[in-house]
């Protein structure tokens, strides 16, 4: 796993659709928007945040968190509206030794159904197997959130398994997690197709 790929500087991925960046200051009406949507966090453990102070924080978060190499959240934004964020993938818990990562992701609601995350997800992937060279990619997904497993699906994971009341989620309590994983003999299967 080639880690300086992720942290040598903030990895900036782009395609024809979308250009992934840092999340900065000045995005924090777009990062509220999405924190502070309870829609938004159904299937997730993260509550949301209803104080623009704490998602300020936050933001600063992701910045710590990138400088000691733990994850990396990346705001998601259209090439026709560059400087408007409308969603967040991230990529952490990087094993080193078994070269896997996980990903999550989350759109604000008024960007649902429009292919975004499948493309964001696509783009990470990439980076993640050809830059990073991880083995495993994999996802955790609450049973009932059909819209990510499907984002899932389309970018060629394989659901492996439900871990059974196998989490605390925060404001969820324990939760039943579906293991969705996609490994670099997938992903070249993929390409070669």
């Amino acid at each position: 796993m080639n880690s300086s790929a992720l942290f040598h500087e903030f990895p900036v991925l782009k395609s024809d659709e979308l250009v992934l960046r840092e999340i900065e200051d000045c995005h924090l009406e777009e990062v509220f928007e999405i924190y502070s949507n309870d829609s938004v966090f159904e299937y997730c453990g993260i509550i949301p945040k209803h104080k623009k102070e704490t998602v300020l924080t936050m933001i600063g978060h992701f910045k710590r968190d990138y400088l000691k190499k733990s994850r990396v959240k990346w705001g998601i934004f259209p090439v026709q509206q560059s400087d408007t964020l409308v969603g967040i993938i991230e990529a952490f818990e990087l094993n080193q030794r078994v070269s896997m990562a996980t990903i999550g992701y989350f759109l604000a609601e008024a960007h649902w159904g429009k292919g975004i995350a499948s493309e964001a997800v696509k783009m990470v992937v990439r980076f993640l197997m050809e830059e990073v060279n991880v083995n495993r990619i994999q996802a955790e997904v609450m049973p009932p959130n059909e819209a990510s497993k499907k984002v899932l699906r389309n970018n060629g994971f394989i659901m492996e398994g439900t871990l059974r009341q196998a989490a605390l989620w925060s404001g969820k309590g324990i939760v039943d997690l579906e293991i969705y994983g996609l490994l670099r003999e997938d992903y070249q299967n993929l390409q070669a197709k």
